[in-house]
């Protein structure tokens, strides 16, 4: 069976600048953390110079390329349902196990545990897009990783599990960090791999809502192991591990055996950390945004079992209510998910949508501020949903398009 890769060039595909991860530890979503090699193929981004910033060919989505489309955002559910139920349910409930209900000990200690874990993830997921570039073999490149960073991650979840001390679940957390970025990586780079510029945006919006049904899902999973963690650990991480075994055979990338390798540059490697923002303002622009509306969506949810305990006042309610919020949220993602990515390759424009996104989830923000109650809490999570989900909708299509290339003049305008 073939697959969009298949009619590909033959000869090593240049390497490009990388995306550090996420820095929360939490969903990545369509982490473009790994190397998006799309120079040279028939299906990188178009030119984004502002006169030839023009509408795609349409591309028809069938066949070898649907299975693909489904298969990612199957894939991404599995792999961020278990970023939705460790940091969003599970860890925070360990972490309190340990240290007790102290509303600041407990913050606290899993303020650090995040915090090594995110520094680990910075590292891993550009780690993984360059040494997947340069593997060989008869999977592809992004196969071999993709399943043994999923079987890795998900041995360091059971010990997770077994874990009693702050110590040993930040050492086994940090793996589960670097593990799954080694997958996650790996399969956020197919999009710009394998897939035809003119429909990355429904793509990306697929793709980005199973990211975030799994990212909901998982909490909304995780509250049902509140009183068992270490099962739901075995359960996520076995879930994850055949999804993605799955997707690998359903969707086989051609052999790349014969291409020469290059060698490993530490000094390229440390240099994809920094992008210089004069000679590529679209992609500095794109990172900034993202980091930012990352950073405070995810200070208030990667906390939120926390903020229902002590800020809202449900005590030991807290974790009853975190599936009814991710239902909201969920009804928002899918709304506007659904929406953003097809109405941005018709449009042909990116940015509208993430600028519109970005508004309403600054909007949201105010809500559990303004009322800090189970109601400003319910409104918070309907509209977050609905600007995270369109800001996802659009985010990996965005990213993919502006990425620096050596083919491509330094100074670019998108959208």
């Amino acid at each position: 069976m073939t697959t969009p890769s298949d009619n590909l060039p033959e000869g090593p595909r240049p390497v490009q600048p990388t995306l550090p991860s996420n820095l929360s530890g939490a969903p990545d979503s369509a982490a473009l953390g790994s190397t998006l090699t799309t120079a040279g193929s028939p299906f990188s981004a178009a030119p984004t110079s502002s006169v030839s910033a023009q509408k795609p060919p349409k591309v028809k989505v069938r066949g070898s390329l649907l299975k693909l489309m489904l298969s990612m955002s199957i894939a991404n559910l599995a792999i961020f349902s278990i970023w939705g139920a460790v940091p969003g349910i599970l860890l925070p409930l360990q972490v309190q196990g340990i240290v007790g209900d102290d509303p600041t000990a407990k913050a606290g200690a899993l303020g650090i545990i995040a915090t090594i874990g995110a520094f680990a993830a910075m590292v891993a997921q550009p780690l993984a897009g360059m040494i997947s570039d340069r593997t060989r073999s008869r999977f592809g490149r992004r196969a071999p990783w993709m399943v043994a960073g999923t079987l890795i991650g998900g041995l360091a979840l059971l010990g997770m599990g077994a874990a009693n001390t702050l110590v040993q679940i930040g050492i086994a957390w940090v793996i589960v960090q670097i593990a799954y970025n080694f997958a996650q990586g790996p399969l956020s780079a197919i999009l710009p791999d394998r897939v035809p510029s003119a429909v990355r945006g429904t793509f990306a919006a697929l793709s980005g809502l199973g990211l975030m049904l799994g990212a909901l899902g998982g909490q909304i999973a995780g509250a049902a192991f509140a009183t068992a963690i270490p099962a739901g650990y075995l359960v996520f991480a076995g879930v994850a591990l055949i999804v993605i075994v799955l997707f690998v055979v359903l969707n086989p990338d051609r052999s790349n055996k014969a291409e020469p390798k290059p060698p490993f540059n530490f000094v390229v490697f440390i240099k994809t950390f920094w992008v210089s923002p004069i000679k590529h303002p679209d992609f500095f622009w794109g990172f900034l945004g993202r980091l930012l509306l990352f950073a405070g969506y995810f200070m208030v949810t990667g906390y939120q079992l926390y903020i229902l305990q002590d800020y809202i006042g449900l005590k030991g309610g807290a974790v009853a209510v975190i599936p009814l919020l991710g239902v909201l949220s969920l009804a928002g993602t899918l709304i506007s998910t659904l929406i953003g990515g097809p109405l941005s390759d018709k449009l042909g424009r990116r940015k509208i949508v993430v600028i519109v996104a970005g508004a309403i989830l600054a909007i949201s923000l105010l809500f559990p501020l303004i009322m800090p109650t189970l109601t400003g809490m319910m409104i918070f999570s309907f509209v977050s949903g609905l600007g995270f989900g369109a800001y996802q909708s659009v985010d990996t299509a965005l990213m993919s398009e502006v990425l620096p290339r050596r083919t491509t003049s330094p100074r670019t305008s998108v959208c």
